[in-house]
């Protein structure tokens, strides 16, 4: 038996998930699973990232301990977020979280430099004042940058922590807004009128490429690239056709469309849409939506007293909803979501089952409007609607989208980010196997409903 390991870590938890043939269907086995690597450190929001490759590690070794020894081993991540190293390799700490706030203040010098406008017609990438442009001019700011010699985006350090190899991985490097959208490659002209230096970033290197012998194990295994960003495995696991659209619903929601040559024009700019990339150079034209991030942080401020589905009845049992922009800055990190939801309607007596059903209507409707920008920009006419992702699970959220929309919405798979990663494993270990192949792989091996 042939194993393929996807390490898939999402902004509040991770997983190691095995992939493996049996009777021409892919099968997949939960291995390993942690959480709580995200803290503040002296009001910094930081990524504990000692026990990230320490949680990483040992879901590798669990797999020895099982006899399940993998083949190759792939890891995937949300985007944005890196480490910097030094010259002897050993990293420069902190590496800041993008839901800290430190970005805000440099805004406005940014944009002195290079507008908008601009950094859109070079790299497609939406607007989002955490993007890594943003941060790494914080580090110059602060002096961090200059002692950097290597920069790695969160999956490409952890895979030089397992490999010692350094490489920079396309789908993720997109999310920089550093990568022109129609060279592919590292965009100088950004790097140097911003002043962050430009020999800290190696080439870049697609997925399901090489990148070294695992280290430090009893055991032999290839570590390659995936499409390392997390939503970037998930459209490569997902059956989109022409005329459909995704939606990978997690801690954020991020719905588009695929496309083979990036949408630069000034409606895309204005409606926020981002070109980020995917497998085999396609483009994925999505807009970022704050997704089970408001359900998970109400849950966190009610002291766990709910389950998610506990959340999903309240909601189906209450008459009453108001609307809420599920993007609005209030929302990223508060210190207490139900108080942030009350600060926004302007009323602190909402009772909590109005305010899980205000965020499933909210969320619903921001699909449909994401719907209508996607059909009015690129020219397509959207019939269907492919839910992946934890969030495909929520049978609530997913009949609301269906009526807000008015589209036809199929859900699942549910671990699509994984599926996406191990299909990539697969196409490294046997060329032959398409994309087109491997999707059918994806549709003939999990149940995929459709949402009545």
């Amino acid at each position: 038996m042939n194993y393929h390991l996807a390490i898939d870590i999402g902004a509040s938890s991770g997983r190691h998930i095995l992939g493996y043939l049996e009777d021409g269907k892919l099968k997949l086995e939960e291995i390993h699973r942690f959480e709580d690597y995200l803290k503040e450190q002296n009001g910094t929001l930081v990524w504990d990232i000692q026990k990230l490759v320490r949680e990483v590690k040992t879901g590798i070794q669990k797999c020895g301990a099982l006899g399940k020894i993998p083949a190759t081993i792939a890891i995937d991540t949300w985007g944005v977020d890196y480490v910097l190293l030094d010259e002897n390799k050993n990293e420069i700490l902190p590496a800041v979280s993008y839901r800290d706030g430190r970005t805000a203040l440099v805004q406005d010098e940014i944009a002195e430099l290079m507008t908008q406008a601009e950094l859109y017609s070079k790299t497609g990438i939406q607007k989002q004042n955490f993007n890594t442009v943003y941060q790494l001019y914080c580090d110059k700011k602060s002096g961090k940058l200059d002692k950097a010699k290597y920069f790695l985006m969160m999956p490409d350090y952890l895979a030089f922590k397992l490999t010692g190899e350094i490489k920079n991985e396309y789908t993720n490097a997109t999310t920089t807004n550093l990568v022109n959208a129609e060279t592919k490659t590292w965009d100088f002209d950004i790097l140097n009128r911003l002043g962050i230096k430009t020999d800290i970033f190696s080439d870049i290197s697609l997925p399901c490429t090489e990148v070294g012998t695992l280290k430090g194990f009893d055991f032999e295994s290839t570590v390659i690239l995936a499409p390392s960003h997390d939503t970037a495995s998930a459209v490569a696991a997902c059956p989109v056709g022409d005329n459909s659209i995704y939606i990978f619903s997690g801690t954020w929601s991020l719905i588009g469309t695929e496309n083979k040559i990036p949408i630069l024009s000034e409606e895309a700019l204005l409606a926020n849409f981002t070109n980020e990339g995917g497998i085999h150079y396609r483009y994925r034209f999505l807009k970022n939506i704050m997704g089970m991030w408001l359900f998970q942080n109400v849950r966190r401020n009610l002291d766990m007293r709910y389950t998610y589905d506990d959340m999903m009845r309240l909601a189906m049992n209450c008459k009453t909803f108001e609307m809420i922009d599920t993007n609005a800055p209030l929302f990223i990190a508060p210190d207490n979501m139900v108080d942030a939801i009350r600060t926004y309607l302007e009323n602190d007596q909402l009772s909590i089952d109005t305010i899980v059903n205000t965020i499933y209507h909210s969320l619903a409707k921001s699909y449909a409007n994401a719907v209508e920008e996607i059909e009015h920009i690129s020219g397509k006419t959207v019939d269907t609607i492919n839910i992946v992702g934890g969030g495909s699970k929520d049978r609530y959220l997913n009949e609301l989208t269906a009526r807000y929309t008015g589209k036809r919405v199929l859900a699942g798979p549910v671990e699509a980010t994984a599926t996406g990663n191990i299909i990539s494993q697969l196409m490294y270990a046997d060329k032959a196997l398409t994309l087109a192949n491997a999707r059918e792989l994806v549709k003939n091996s999990f149940e995929v409903q459709e949402v009545q």
